[in-house]
Order: structure tokens, then C-alpha cells, then sequence
């Protein structure tokens, strides 16, 4: 499993960098492009931008490779799934909110 998902260095520096600080960042990200009732491809969009950012952190924090197109791919893509349960549990808020009457039970007559 070691070089599949993560680089040579370590599992640890995996965690940190792509799931703790990049998915924190990509979380917030949905959640602020469901606020402003944005469609969803937005926030997949923005996460090509952040797991560059990613990569580069990977890069000048821990000597990992910067112009590495599978791992980009890897953290991109574990980015753009956590954005979007960011975006999809913000989104459903709002609704709910928003048009609540919807799922009010009807009571019997």
C-alpha cells in the first residue's frame, strides 16, 4: 500500500498536510460555495487549485515531489471528494431551512 496513495517519506506527513490542513481548507471551501448557492462543480473546480497548493506544501515542507501528476491527481481527488460532503451537508441545511414546508408531515384530517 506504501507509494500508492502517499510518497515515500511518510504516512504521517500524508495525513497532516493532505487530510488534516488540505481538508480542512476543502471542507470550508464547499461549505462557502454552498453559502453562496453556487453549483457544485464550482467547488471541484477550486480543488484542482488547492491540490496544487497541496502539492506545493508537499513540496517545500517535506521534500516531496512538486511536479508529480499521480500524486496530484491522488490529492486532488481526495480533496474534491471532502469538499463536496462539504458542500453537499451545507446544501441540505439551506434547503431544509429554506424550504422547510416541504418536509413538514402532513397530519391526518
Amino acid at each position: 500500500m506504501q507509494g500508492l496513495l502517499y510518497e515515500e517519506n511518510s504516512f504521517a506527513v500524508f495525513l497532516l498536510v493532505t487530510l488534516v490542513l488540505g481538508g480542512a481548507g476543502a471542507w470550508l471551501s464547499g461549505r462557502a460555495i454552498a453559502l453562496t448557492w453556487r453549483p457544485w462543480w464550482m467547488a471541484a473546480l477550486a480543488m484542482l487549485l488547492l491540490g496544487a497548493a497541496v502539492r506545493f506544501v508537499h513540496f517545500a515542507l517535506f521534500d516531496g515531489t512538486l511536479l508529480s501528476p499521480y500524486f496530484y491527481a491522488i490529492d486532488a481527488a481526495i480533496l474534491i471528494v471532502i469538499a463536496l460532503a462539504g458542500f453537499r451537508a451545507t446544501r441540505r441545511r439551506q434547503m431544509a431551512r429554506q424550504y422547510g414546508f416541504l418536509l413538514a408531515p402532513i397530519a391526518p384530517e
